[in-house]
Parts: C-alpha cells; structure tokens; sequence
C-alpha cells in the first residue's frame, strides 16, 4: 500500500470509528444494552476508545512505512481535536436533529 493510501485510509476509519458510538445503541458497536438507551457518558468513554484504537492502526501504519517519529503533546492535542471535530455528524445526528413532527 503506497503512503498517500494509508494517509486517506487512516482518514476515513477515523472518520467512521468517530460516529460509530452515536449511530447505534450497542457498546462498542458490538454488546447489546439489554432495556437501557446508552447515555452522553458512555459515548464519550467509547468515543476514547475509539480514538485509541485508530491511533494503533495509525501506529502500525507508521512502523511499516518505516521509523516511528516520537510525538509531543501536541500531537495528541491536535489529533484529539481533530477526532472530536470527525464526531461531529453523529453528535448532531444523534442529539440535535429532531425525529417526527
């Protein structure tokens, strides 16, 4: 796979992973909640998780490109926006855009 490819890849499960915990009622999209809608709380835990997950893939990518670069907080502040900002659709799909009439 040629670097540009695993750029783009690495975009797009990101921006998938990001709206997963807003899109469906499951725990990591994949346990059911028996008779309980999942809260605010446990989409945000999910949504850390997430954002771990694809920093691993992220990772992996990056080792087989060649050497690993170290990375700063900044990094992370910036990717961690950056997921949030991903989020986004699901968040106003989920919370803000009113069902029925």
């Amino acid at each position: 796979m040629s670097q540009a490819a695993g750029i783009w890849l690495l975009i797009v499960l990101a921006a998938v992973a990001a709206n997963l915990p807003f899109v469906n009622q499951r725990l990591m999209t994949v346990m059911p909640l028996r008779g309980m809608h999942k809260s605010l709380a446990w989409r945000l835990a999910e949504l850390v998780v997430w954002y771990f997950l694809v920093g691993g893939i992220g990772l992996a990518l990056e080792k087989g490109a060649g050497q690993i670069h170290g990375q700063g907080w900044e990094f992370y502040a910036i990717t961690a926006a950056l997921f949030l900002t991903l989020a986004f659709p699901g968040f106003v799909y989920r919370y803000l855009v009113r069902r029925g009439a």
